[in-house]
């Protein structure tokens, strides 16, 4: 089967079936190449049902999990989103088609120089990329309408919560490397009000306000 029908295969199976109900995240999905974003030595797995190692001790993560993540972003076309964690640079490939601005942060060289490169090769021109802590947000373009954070924390970063627009969301993985959940983070009147998604398994997030502190 070509990626094509994989792709495919991948919105109906793994999205569609499982409630992901939202139009332009599954065509967001349809149209993204994932397999772009994954190692060559596993490229057989680019549209499996589960995270796929990208180096450097990271993984992209399964589609549906991303999917979910963004579905409860709730983004907009006029959103300015913050990324914490650029990775593969897929899900940032996503997030450009849905917003106005992506702001992406990468705390490993080799990732932030490889994901801008294949992004760069989509012809995507809404990114601005960061290397370094991710944990510290982005404050010279704050705040922002939604945040994403690909790796697990126990607490949420102070930086993020100050970054985050009134009315602003933020999802992120809360737990410990044993145990996780997926959470939606809303500001509403200066407070913040959380909500469990799901339970998950992320990577930590490594930061000066991480889980674990960079070595």
């Amino acid at each position: 089967m070509d990626k094509d029908a994989l792709r495919t295969l991948m919105v109906d199976e793994q999205l569609h079936r499982r409630g992901i109900k939202n139009k332009k995240i599954l065509d967001a999905f349809a149209t993204v190449p994932r397999h772009r974003f994954i190692p060559q030595a596993s490229q057989n797995s680019a549209y499996a049902d589960h995270p796929v190692a990208i180096g450097e001790n990271q993984t992209i993560s399964q589609p549906y999990i991303v999917a979910l993540m963004l579905e409860y972003l709730e983004i907009i076309p006029k959103d300015r989103i913050l990324e914490i964690g650029t990775g593969s640079g897929y899900q940032t490939a996503l997030l450009e088609i849905l917003s106005h601005q992506v702001y992406t942060i990468e705390r490993i060289p080799i990732l932030a120089k490889r994901a801008e490169s294949f992004l760069q090769e989509l012809n995507t021109s809404s990114i601005f990329f960061r290397t370094g802590d991710g944990t510290l947000g982005w404050p010279e373009y704050a705040p922002f309408d939604k945040i994403i954070v690909s790796a697990a924390t126990r607490e949420i970063p102070l930086p993020l919560i100050e970054q985050l627009g009134e009315d602003g969301r933020m999802v992120l993985p809360l737990g410990d490397s044993f145990s996780q959940m997926l959470t939606l983070v809303e500001k509403k009147r200066g407070s913040i009000e959380t909500t469990d998604i799901c339970g998950c398994v992320f990577v930590p997030l490594v930061g000066g306000f991480g889980l674990m502190q960079p070595s």
